[in-house]
């Protein structure tokens, strides 16, 4: 699936055209790359590059990214795309690249010194809290909430001060059912 490396020794991948030509299967005339609005005829099995690959044996049997990080014993989880309020590992890096600005002396040397301890610098209870926000964040969204709406939704929900570490508050475990 990619080409032999480059002269600076990455490797390029191939396009879809180039895999199919290689295995013989691009048409004279051409393929268009996807059909339109990705609805591909279930029984058509040329109608476009991306059908003819998907059914190639050899791409069928691919393991998935999930199977593969859930083999190796971890948690996969899949975060919707560009929403970096949902997304709790971009606050994790904002505070890692604070801690290195803070403790930087401009070098390499000094950067590959710091960032084990920014690494370290995050506590997990931030993190769960930063995953609590996220988690709110999506029940205002599944709610049918707009970005300004889960904004003040958010905020109201995070600015509660529970009064006992053994218990949640009625309102609230109210809230998160």
């Amino acid at each position: 699936m990619v080409m032999p490396s480059t002269s600076d020794g990455s490797p390029q991948p191939k396009g879809m055209q180039m895999v199919l030509e290689e295995r013989g299967l691009w048409p004279r005339g051409g393929l268009r790359l996807k059909c339109p609005k990705s609805s591909c005829n279930p029984e058509a099995t040329a109608c476009c590059a991306t059908r003819l690959i998907s059914l190639r044996p050899d791409f069928l049997e691919q393991k998935s990214l999930q199977e593969t990080i859930e083999n190796a014993g971890h948690l996969c989880i899949f975060l919707p795309k560009f929403h970096c309020e949902l997304n709790f590992i971009e606050f994790f890096w904002g505070a890692v690249k604070r801690y290195l600005r803070e403790h930087c002396d401009y070098s390499y040397d000094g950067l590959r010194t710091n960032l084990p301890d920014a690494l370290a610098s995050v506590d997990i209870s931030t993190i769960r809290k930063w995953e609590h926000c996220m988690i709110w964040w999506m029940d205002a969204y599944r709610g049918g909430k707009d970005a300004k709406e889960a904004q003040i939704e958010v905020k109201k929900f995070s600015s509660r001060k529970y009064t006992s570490h053994r218990r949640i508050p009625e309102g609230v475990a109210a809230a998160l059912d």
